[in-house]
């Protein structure tokens, strides 16, 4: 196996802490030993296979110079064995690169995603509710927590805005792929002539931000309540509970009706400021890392369609890495994994290219 340098790190590093965990003065120093365990802990499943790589590869060479001198009834065991070690050391490869890889620092992080309904009129609507129903199939699959923070029906039944929390584990690493425009082409239901129409709507999936992570001065907000409203404009609230939130420094602006009561419904505006502020800091300072790391998987950008449903061909299109799959029917049911597992690998040999 050639010397590779940063597993030489890992291995020396991981020894340094194996002796530094049985030596009895720090046992008496408790933060010392919380903060050495919990690094011991963080290197341990590299160095495991580390050493499990090394041990196949020493098998490959000793086998490899075996087969030089085999008689002919030993060179089939010989290669079968070289060939098994090797499958072996392959798989290890691959699992120390994705060890190796830089880590989102968003991971485990729950997550608050906004549907809008875009260019298509009434239609985008009608896909804006396919997306959510979408998701939430998605996320009844996870076992995921599905909370809605604010509806915005349309004439039709779609939506023109919806904004919910998704809460469970992997959460934030599954639907951060989602962030971007989608794009529908069908027949739309307002359609006479039996023609296929485009239209879309945008998707922002944002991490949920810790009020530690964002802080927001109180004298930087301007808080405007008003009252609800439904589908058309028709008022569904006799009392101002509907709050809107503008962020004077950076203008965002976020507005919440669903709630009864004022109080959550600014709870649930301030939850999605946090949100968008703490993803617009950590977009600047992705872009001041690299230009050509900008926003979601593959780019992510909101001027380009993320992924296209074409419903007459039982079509889903992912854009950004050439993914093509006829089974519409059964990723609008909430089958996403083949999507997001194609993202997801896609996402890691980028990494591994850029590291």
């Amino acid at each position: 196996m050639e010397p590779n340098p940063a597993y030489e790190e890992i291995e020396a590093e991981f020894v340094a802490l194996e002796e530094r965990l049985a030596d009895p003065e720090l046992l008496a120093d408790r933060d010392a030993y919380a903060a050495t365990a919990r690094r011991y802990k963080e290197l341990e499943a590299k160095a495991v296979r580390i050493r499990e790589l090394r041990g196949h590869r020493e098998d490959i060479e000793t086998a490899t110079e075996m087969l030089a001198e085999a008689e002919a009834a030993d060179r089939g065991l010989l290669e079968a064995e070289i060939e098994a070690a090797a499958a072996a050391a392959d798989g290890l490869e691959a699992e120390l690169a994705d060890l190796m890889a830089p880590k989102d620092p968003n991971d485990g992080k729950n997550v608050i995603v906004e549907i809008k309904g875009a260019e298509g009129g009434e239609e985008a609507n009608l896909f804006a509710r396919d997306l959510f129903d979408m998701y939430s199939a998605f996320a009844g699959q996870q076992r995921w927590k599905l909370e809605m923070m604010n509806a915005q029906g349309s004439d039709m039944g779609g939506y023109t805005d919806v904004v919910f929390m998704l809460r469970g584990d992997d959460v934030w690493r599954k639907m951060k792929y989602e962030g971007g425009p989608h794009r529908v082409q069908r027949v739309p239901v307002t359609e006479s002539q039996g023609r296929v129409h485009t239209s879309s709507a945008t998707v922002s999936v944002l991490p949920e931000a810790e009020e530690v992570e964002v802080h927001i001065e109180e004298k930087d907000l301007q808080v405007d309540v008003y009252r609800s409203s439904g589908p058309g404009g028709q008022s569904v609230n006799t009392t101002d509970s509907a709050v809107r939130i503008t962020h004077k420094p950076t203008g965002l602006v976020v507005s919440m009706q669903d709630e009864k009561s004022q109080l959550q419904n600014r709870n649930k505006a301030m939850a999605v400021l946090r949100a968008r502020l703490l993803q617009a800091e950590q977009q600047r300072r992705q872009d001041e890392l690299s230009e050509q790391r900008r926003g979601q998987v593959g780019g992510g950008g909101r001027s380009e369609k993320i992924r296209t449903y074409n419903f007459k061909e039982n079509r889903v299109s992912d854009h950004r890495i050439g993914l093509t799959l006829y089974k519409l029917d059964r990723i609008l049911a909430g089958d996403l994994d083949e999507v997001v597992d194609a993202l997801a690998e896609a996402e890691r040999q980028e990494n591994l290219v850029g590291s």
